[in-house]
């Protein structure tokens, strides 16, 4: 018989309200069961953190520089300084609308019943490495790699980065829905499930807008330079985002990019190069989902925060989704390093924002596939015919 797949978003939303149902009946010893198990699986996220920073963002560097060119390097600024500005709209939106949104509703932080619900055993599984270290080494070997002609030190490399995507296929990313089931089964328990399902429904919908809001922004600034109707050109992008509404994926939208892009005007050379290259490293959309989360989560658990740190962590957020993109959920764990060093998120705020980004997935994609035909409109006024 055929085998039947699920799409990891339908996972998800499935192993929430499974968690929400039975937290409602299960009793304390049947819910610490899936305690334990989150307590292990969250400690495995921390140890591949670092991993999966050295895997995917080492040969990332390696192959850039490797194709290093002025067309290359200006697209590459490019897309960073997009990801950042989306990035610090989403602060600037999300610090001023969801105080008012979020009033009210807060997750107890020292709930007395969660203590009937710990752990059966905890077993630590140190990293080997910090986040920032693993984020230099990256950069360093990468960058050193590039001046080097040593063909089978780069294969290491490669080959790591399979070993690294290959564990984040096929133990993280299935494991990912259980690990959610336990987070909203033990919230459930705890009394805190509603509230975060209703912070969940008012942060998709800000963010929906945001994003249309960022696209018409950005059409327009790339339309001012380029010379063209900002209007048309999105217009012209609805196919691609339509189609990466329906298959979450940049890289499978590729080909429907490309005839939109060109539709739009941009020289094939220019677009042949900036569409599959911005795929990878041009995630405005991804952004905005993560910062958006993340001050929503702050502002549940009481935690401080300010621009000065914000800027920080979507300064690093930008950097470690070059290389993200490329494998299934790579994004959002790449975002766990940078949430805990910088922010201070603890397992539980990683799973909720684990569980919002893959929720918006679609639309994130969406953004992010007709953001690139912003980028290439620039690029080709600058090195097209």
């Amino acid at each position: 018989m055929k085998k039947i797949k699920i799409a990891l978003i339908w996972k998800i939303l499935i192993a929430c309200s499974l968690g929400y149902f039975l937290g409602l009946i299960l009793p304390g010893p049947a819910v610490r069961i899936f305690t334990t198990f989150n307590y292990i699986f969250s400690e495995y996220i921390g140890f591949m953190i670092p991993l999966i920073i050295v895997g995917l963002v080492t040969p990332a560097i390696c192959r850039m520089g490797s194709e290093a060119g002025k067309m290359l390097l200006f697209t590459l600024a490019l897309a960073y300084f997009s990801s950042v500005i989306a990035g610090v709209f989403s602060y600037s939106a999300s610090s001023s609308l969801f105080p008012g949104l979020l009033d009210g509703l807060r997750m107890n932080v020292e709930n007395p019943v969660a203590d009937e619900v710990k752990p059966f055993f905890t077993l630590d599984i140190p990293a080997i490495m910090e986040v920032t270290t693993a984020l230099v080494f990256a950069f360093l070997v990468g960058t050193l790699l590039t001046a080097i002609d040593k063909n089978h030190l780069k294969n290491v490399i490669y080959d790591f980065e399979d070993v690294v995507a290959k564990a984040i296929s096929k133990t993280l990313i299935p494991l990912l829905p259980l690990y959610i089931f336990g987070i909203f089964l033990k919230m459930t328990y705890t009394g805190e499930a509603v509230p975060v399902m209703r912070v969940f429904a008012k942060i998709i919908v800000v963010i929906f807008a945001m994003s249309l809001v960022w696209l018409i922004v950005l059409f327009c600034v790339s339309s001012l330079i380029s010379h063209r109707n900002p209007f048309k050109c999105l217009f012209r992008m609805l196919p691609a985002y339509l189609t990466a509404l329906g298959t979450s994926s940049s890289a499978a939208t590729i080909p429907v990019t490309l005839s939109c892009v060109r539709k739009c005007g941009i020289s094939e050379p220019v677009s042949n190069f900036s569409v599959p290259l911005c795929a990878t490293i041009h995630m405005p959309g991804s952004m905005m989902k993560v910062v958006a989360s993340a001050v929503a989560i702050m502002l549940m658990q009481d935690m401080s925060f300010s621009f000065e740190l914000l800027l920080q962590f979507i300064l690093l957020m930008a950097v470690t989704a070059v290389a993200a993109p490329g494998v299934p959920g790579g994004m959002v764990m790449a975002a766990l390093g940078v949430l805990e060093a910088v922010l201070g998120f603890d397992a539980s705020c990683q799973a909720l924002t684990i569980t919002l980004y893959i929720v918006m997935d679609s639309f994130g994609t969406a953004c992010n596939v007709t953001s690139d035909c912003a980028i290439a409109m620039i690029v080709d006024k600058v090195f097209g015919r």
